[in-house]
């Protein structure tokens, strides 16, 4: 009976112990916190549109990649801001964001990742994707990124886009 009661004890603390190291192993060195601003920063700036802030937060040789249907104009990788830039509107003509929650987000040291999930309506067929999940590896060097990895549900999105 004791050695229950200890085994509880021992076990308790352990969790405790573990908690608390959980907590401070979430606390962001500065680094890793100035990497997650410029990522959100980034994020929220082409969401509302805001093209000036996200310019001023792009590398010059920053790479955005997108892999999946070679069909759907905006597959990369896209390489250096002016590819980038070029890029972008034709993003916009053809995705519509319906929807968009970040579920989880950390960075450490120089990387971000972001995961969440989202929904949208691909222009060239008018289809809605239906919700998916996507994520994001993202770099940054000297307050500007210089990767924006992207990851996503690549085959519902290419079937919204070929109308199936």
């Amino acid at each position: 009976m004791k050695t229950n009661f200890l085994v509880n004890i021992v076990l308790g603390l352990v969790l405790a112990l573990s908690i608390s190291a959980h907590t401070r192993a979430a606390e962001m060195d500065a680094e890793s916190q100035a990497s997650f601003d410029t990522v959100m920063s980034f994020m929220g700036a082409i969401g509302s549109g805001d093209m000036e802030t996200a310019i001023s937060l792009m590398d010059e040789d920053m790479v955005w990649l997108n892999e999946g249907d070679s069909a759907m104009p905006w597959i990369g990788p896209w390489n250096g801001k002016a590819e980038i830039l070029k890029f972008l509107p034709i993003f916009g003509e053809n995705f519509k964001t319906t929807a968009w929650e970040n579920t989880d987000a950390f960075a450490l040291g120089d990387t971000v990742a972001v995961f969440g999930k989202m929904n949208g309506v691909t222009t060239h067929s008018g289809k809605e994707i239906g919700d998916f999940l996507f994520a994001l590896r993202a770099k940054v060097r000297d307050g500007k990124l210089v990767l924006w990895n992207w990851f996503e549900d690549s085959y519902a999105v290419s079937q919204a886009y070929h109308g199936k």
